[in-house]
């Protein structure tokens, strides 16, 4: 067994492969490694790896789904001290959101194109990684589904709330404002989008991204979209740190929630 996946349930370790997509590591999981099945890109969030929580994983084999979970720039097996850092957050983003194209190619090469079906993808990622996950669906892009977890599409503002804090502070402005989601949806191509979010959520306000949920559903409405594409999960007080992380006692709902809309909106079967 790969040491890094020495913390997996044993049904997730035989099924998953710990491999470098360009210079992006990456660990892979397929439901049989045989027949195309749709595919998941999945971001953790700030000071963890693609390791944490093989459970959301382990429901996505079983639901019939892929997996390529991504470490984030300065993350995981490409470790680097000063990425861990609250002030370099955006940069790792913004990293993480140009480094996608490159991962889709891979993906869609042998040996993996044949069992990744790249028209059913979605991507989605947690805190850090929903940001870059937003980023990225601002332009042209080949994802049929997306799934945010306490993140924000509004940087701006949460850089506004949490200045000083221990998320936001430090960022230089003109990147926010080169980045910023809420304020390139005109890019925003409406595709099926859950986010999931504590509402006291005391790193990414949930007041924030309500306000980033309600610009985006006046873009899909403007653009003809059905309401129903958008999806919203909160949770009241989870015991999570900080109301944050992981959803606390909600952990299991939250992950059968996440697990329930791709296999309907990337046709798992």
């Amino acid at each position: 067994m790969i040491d890094r996946f020495r913390e997996f349930p044993r049904a997730l370790a035989e099924q998953a492969r710990a491999v470098r997509l360009g210079d992006v590591p990456v660990m892979l999981a397929h439901p049989n490694w045989e027949r195309p099945a749709p595919v998941m890109l999945w971001m953790h969030g700030r000071t963890v790896t693609k390791e944490l929580d093989p459970g959301r994983y382990l429901r996505m084999i079983r639901a019939g789904i892929g997996v390529c979970a991504i470490d984030l720039p300065g993350h995981g097996e490409r470790f680097r001290p000063e990425a861990q850092t609250p002030a370099a957050a955006l940069d790792v983003v913004a990293t993480m959101a140009s480094e996608l194209d490159g991962i889709v190619e891979h993906l869609a090469a042998v040996p993996y194109g044949n069992v990744f079906d790249l028209d059913r993808m979605g991507i989605g990622g947690m805190s850090a990684g929903g940001m870059a996950t937003l980023i990225r669906l601002c332009t042209p892009h080949p994802f049929a589904a997306a799934c945010v977890e306490g993140s924000s599409g509004w940087l701006a503002g949460l850089q506004e709330a949490r200045e000083g804090g221990s998320l936001a502070g430090g960022w230089d402005p003109a990147l926010v404002a080169r980045l910023d989601p809420i304020g390139r949806l005109d890019g925003f191509r409406p595709v099926p989008i859950l986010f999931l979010h504590a509402s006291e959520d005391a790193v990414v306000p949930w007041e924030v991204q309500s306000r980033f949920v309600d610009a985006l559903r006046a873009r899909y409405s403007q653009a003809g979209a059905a309401g129903d594409l958008i999806e919203v999960v909160t949770y009241p007080r989870t015991g999570a740190l900080n109301e944050h992380a992981g959803f606390g006692t909600f952990s299991n709902d939250a992950k059968n929630a996440q697990v329930d809309f791709l296999a309907r909106r990337l046709g798992a079967r």
